[in-house]
């Protein structure tokens, strides 16, 4: 049998970035990295754009390049699942039968795209954006004709799809069960400005629209049946409702954890030795008033991944990263930082009829979040604002003439 220091799960950004913070903190010891894609680590969110568009190819987007990992002794044990993990004797069980053990594991899992589950759904042409293989499928039957899309959920992943089908040169409709695009995510201002957005760009919104069935043609999608009635007709569907977190072991395992699998302040699980991080782990963060969340970041995967690694080196520091964020749809850049859930009022500062605008939202008076179009010094300088939760005039913030840097804390 054989056995690793650290066996890592995962090879997203949390897993590459776990790998790499522990050589940086001076690990020397044997570090197995397991995922169930079998390439190499690479960059999560450039495969809904750049790389969906043709804009960048793999090697682009690769996290680092192969033999990065070769050189820095971190073995890489692609297309291979953990199908049990036995935390009393600190032992995994593979999907190729073997077995290995370890003295620390990292699970950096990441999830699952949420399926739909509707009569037809199973037909060949309906596509889900989690990895490589799943965006060179799509693109592949854009290449061989294929000029219809339906696009189900419009959250980021589904709207930079649209963005980018439309460039080229698809028929988009968006369906969404919501009454508003990016609901879950941002308030009314910047939810109104992106479907108009969109919808200048051609793109079809169906809101407060639900998925009855899928209709097919010799297995292949022909259509997209409403809860409305209507019919859409398609020649691919592309899902983006959410992921499901991929921790099915660590519960199976004995974790604590239901949305998720429950971490402390250093990103450890309820499993000696177990730590987790990620899309995947749920934990009190500082920035919703330690409300216990998920955060679907790479923020959040890559410092997580610090923070564990930090731990596993005896350097325990709790998780307090500023949570941010970022989406690139046409020639408009979002960038948000901090955690806009429960707050109870907005501040525009710009103009959104110019493309360059930001929406500030506020609790009790307090800062705690920006939503910045094309208004990356605005990004950059409110960052400090969400940290001191600055409690600053409404006014003072919606004048644009006025830098966020000259704003300080009452």
């Amino acid at each position: 049998m054989e056995h690793y220091d650290v066996v890592i799960v995962g090879s997203g950004h949390g897993g590459a970035q776990a790998a790499i913070a522990l050589r940086q903190n001076g690990h020397e010891e044997s570090i197995l990295m397991v995922s169930r894609d079998r390439n190499p680590p690479y960059e999560r969110p450039p495969l809904s754009k750049e790389y969906l568009s043709g804009e960048k190819p793999f090697e682009r987007i690769m996290i680092r390049p192969e033999k990065f990992w070769a050189d820095r002794n971190v073995e890489l044990r692609l297309g291979c699942n953990v199908n049990e993990v036995d935390p009393v004797a600190h032992e995994l069980t593979l999907s190729d039968e073997t077995k290995v053990t370890y003295r620390k594991l990292i699970w950096a899992g990441g999830g699952d795209a949420r399926r739909l589950s509707c009569p037809g759904c199973d037909a060949t042409g309906i596509h889900y954006v989690r990895s490589r293989r799943d965006v060179d499928a799509l693109k592949a039957e854009i290449e061989a004709g294929a000029k219809r899309a339906a696009i189900v959920g419009a959250g980021y992943i589904g709207l930079e799809a649209a963005a980018v089908l439309r460039k080229l040169g698809c028929d988009v409709t968006v369906v969404e069960m919501q009454d508003r695009v990016l609901a879950r995510v941002a308030g009314l201002e910047l939810s109104d400005f992106y479907a108009a957005q969109h919808r200048a760009h051609g793109v079809d919104l169906r809101l407060s629209t639900g998925v009855d069935s899928i209709e097919h043609a010799e297995g292949k999608v022909a259509a997209v049946l409403t809860d409305s009635g209507e019919r859409i007709a398609c020649d691919i569907v592309i899902v983006g409702i959410g992921i499901v977190p991929a921790v099915g072991p660590l519960i199976a395992a004995g974790a604590a954890g239901t949305n998720g699998v429950d971490v402390d302040s250093y990103c450890r699980t309820t499993l000696d030795d177990v730590y987790a991080i990620g899309d995947c782990a749920t934990h009190a963060n500082p920035f919703a008033d330690n409300a216990v969340i998920r955060l679907e970041s790479v923020q959040n995967a890559n410092d997580m991944a610090t923070c564990a690694a930090k731990a596993i080196m005896g350097d325990k520091q709790d998780y307090n990263a500023v949570p941010w964020f970022w989406s690139n749809q046409y020639d408009l850049k979002l960038q948000t930082v901090g955690i806009s859930a429960g707050y109870d009022a907005t501040v525009l500062r710009g103009d959104p009829e110019n493309g360059k605008f930001s929406v500030i939202y506020l609790k009790e008076g307090r800062v705690i979040a920006l939503d910045c179009v094309n208004a990356t010094k605005d990004y950059v300088q409110g960052r400090q604002l969400v940290v001191d939760r600055a409690e600053i005039d409404p006014e003072l913030l919606a004048s644009a003439d006025t830098p966020l840097k000259e704003m300080g804390a009452a």
